[in-house]
């Protein structure tokens, strides 16, 4: 497995970035959490990232109004989901938020493009499933991959005609991404999760999803992962079909663990590592390349059962 990373990826403000449960360093942690485990042979696995995603691609998956719209500090704040940033400099928020999350969509376009070439591939960060074409929600400001998808598409590494297999396992419904891909049947969604939170009943978003898990509230591991077991394989088979290739995506949320404060559910540390390892095995077992990306998670927890994930994924013998 190839990790991808960057020492831009954690979000710095002063300190206020600590007022919003989401770990602005979360994956610096999880990469010297796998660094302690596996020492150098980390380095001959991984990718890291060489610049941020620019202005000019993200216009390949959205609108110029809403690019232009994050110019004010009021629109951030409010895909941010932190109003009292609507009084910082635009240009502040752009250099210490903004480009980070650039520089993560640009690790996902990469991250799938390792996928494509070895197989398997894990961004540690990204995965920001509530961005739309014209706006941005839920501490999701770019549709990172939208943009990998369209970017590798564009290019030609992912082929015409060539399915994507999209796994939404974060508590949260993954609407942004349901959206951008309104249109498009080559792309076949599986979301699970927390019908009781946000973003609420979005029934254009959920209509759209082609395998849906909805889950109530306080659902534990045992029930989780046998619901997923008895759902996700014969999605995967039917949407990668006799004739086509296809390549996965696993937005691998970690807000399903128990402690979290947003997600509603209550997975343990193990269930979260086995539901990892029974994804990345359904797709490995049909040879369909995957990129995994972490997505939400708000305990100080979070970056340890990323890490540990990587790390597992890292040993060929958990792949089998």
């Amino acid at each position: 497995m190839v990790v991808v990373y960057s020492s831009h990826y954690d979000i710095t403000f002063f300190g206020v970035e600590r007022l919003h449960p989401f770990d602005p360093h979360r994956a610096s942690r999880a990469w010297r959490h796998i660094r302690r485990t596996h020492g150098s042979a980390l380095l001959k696995k991984s990718l890291r990232v060489d610049r941020p995603a620019s202005l000019g691609e993200l216009r390949l998956v959205h609108s110029q109004s809403y690019i232009d719209s994050l110019g004010k500090s009021a629109n951030v704040a409010a895909a941010l989901e932190l109003p009292f940033l609507q009084r910082a400099p635009a240009w502040l928020l752009n250099w210490r938020i903004l480009r980070p999350m650039r520089w993560a969509a640009r690790g996902t376009v990469l991250a799938m493009r390792e996928a494509v070439r070895n197989g398997l591939a894990m961004n540690i960060a990204g995965g920001f499933h509530h961005a739309n074409r014209d706006s941005g929600e839920g501490f999701c400001v770019y549709s990172d991959v939208a943009l990998a998808v369209a970017q590798l598409r564009e290019k030609g590494v992912i082929a015409s005609g060539q399915r994507i297999i999209y796994v939404d396992l974060d508590a949260h419904q993954g609407n942004g991404v349901c959206h951008q891909f309104r249109q498009d049947k080559e792309v076949f969604i599986f979301d699970a999760y927390n019908e009781s939170i946000y973003p609420g009943h979005d029934l254009a978003a959920q209509e759209r999803i082609d395998c849906d898990m909805p889950l109530e509230q306080g659902c534990d591991g045992t029930e989780y992962l046998e619901k997923l077991q008895a759902k996700l394989p014969g999605f995967i088979e039917s949407a990668a079909g006799r004739n086509h290739s296809a390549i996965g995506v696993y937005n691998a949320g970690t807000d399903v663990f128990a402690g979290d404060p947003l997600g509603g559910l209550k997975l343990s540390s193990d269930d979260i590592l086995a539901r990892d390892l029974f994804v990345v095995r359904q797709f490995r077992s049909r040879g369909i390349p995957l990129v995994i990306l972490p997505s939400g998670g708000y305990t100080k927890e979070s970056f340890r059962f990323i890490a540990d994930t990587a790390a597992a994924l890292m040993n060929a013998d958990q792949l089998k």
